[in-house]
Formats: structure tokens, sequence, C-alpha cells
């Protein structure tokens, strides 16, 4: 065999190799409600017990209308875009967490609050208050125990903008709006829709 026989033979071999991965690729993703549900859940969504990438995305082709807009320490706000009641009595609240302070902010342990550990660095120490009803509302768990809520957020660079993501249960239909808290920001009261 010649060299140029050769050379051509392993350009073939490594194209195929490329073009079997894509294909193996394209067919492992797939949307999260392709996937099966657990019925002990109590609400499927994306994000729920993984990183921040995986949080619930905006369509980026309008722009979100931010609800509130939060300061937190050391240059971190939190604008919240999204809060809904969802179908099965469960209210989620989107938004985004934004370093906009010149170093890399690395205490975002106090955000996962003191209830849910399992879960790792995340948000779970958000709350909802329903000011009219007196009544608090933790984020929902899944059925090992994680929040369903953003998580894997150690450190957050300088600039760099998360989502931020959380589920809780929804406060009844009377309440229309209610105040969000969340570890070391300033409090904020939303308006829920749907």
């Amino acid at each position: 065999m010649t060299v140029r026989r050769a050379v051509q033979m392993k350009a073939v071999v490594g194209i195929t190799a490329v073009l079997a991965l894509a294909s193996i690729t394209g067919c492992m993703g797939g949307k999260e409600s392709d996937k099966p549900n657990d019925p002990k859940a109590p609400a499927p969504q994306s994000g729920a017990s993984s990183g921040a990438a995986d949080a619930p995305k905006s369509d980026s082709s309008t722009p979100a209308q931010i609800l509130a807009t939060v300061k937190g320490e050391a240059g971190m706000a939190l604008n919240v875009t999204k809060a809904v009641r969802e179908s099965g009595g469960f209210l989620t609240v989107e938004g985004e967490l934004k370093n906009t302070g010149t170093a890399p902010f690395v205490n975002t342990a106090p955000w996962r609050g003191n209830e849910l550990n399992s879960s790792g660095v995340s948000v779970a120490g958000v709350t909802l208050i329903d000011k009219a009803g007196k009544k608090r509302y933790y984020v929902l768990r899944d059925t090992d125990g994680r929040c369903l809520c953003t998580t894997g957020l150690a450190i957050i660079e300088a600039g760099q903008t998360v989502p931020f993501f959380a589920q809780f249960p929804a406060p009844p239909a009377s309440a229309t709006e209610v105040e969000l808290s969340l570890p070391t920001f300033a409090s904020a009261t939303i308006k829920i829709s749907g």
C-alpha cells in the first residue's frame, strides 16, 4: 500500500468516526419532556437536580420582562423574570443571577439554606412569603430529597450571568403577589401570573 493510499484510508476512518459520534450524540439529545416522568415527583422539570446550565432557558428572541431586581453582597444581583402558577399545584420562579462586581463571587453556600444540604451548592434557601395568607413556602424537593431549583453555583465569575430557577407549592389563587427571599439578598415583592 502506498503512503498516499494509507493517508486516504486514515482520513476516511476519521470522518466515519466523527459521523458515527455525531449520530450517537444526536440520538441521545432529546427534550426533557421526552423522558419518562417519575410518578412520585411533584412535577417534571428540567434542571431540578442538576447544575445551573440545566435550568430552564427562556426564549432568547423576546426579552424577558423583569418583575423585580434585588441586590446581594459583593455586586451580586438577582433579576426575577417569571412567577407562574403551573398545572399540578406548583409555582415556578425564574430569572438570573448576575455578578456585577469585578471579582469572582464565591460565597454561594448561604443560598442553599439549612434544610436541603443534599442539593449541594444551590438556591434551596430561597423562600416565598404570602403576607396576606401569613404563610411561608419552601422550595419543593424531588424523590431523592434534592431541591427543584438551580444547583451547582460554587463560583460566579465577574460579569457572569447564570439562570435562576425554583419551584414552590402554589399559594392559594387569591394570592396575587408574594415576597421572594434569598439569603444574602434583599427581599422583593413579585406578582404571580397564571
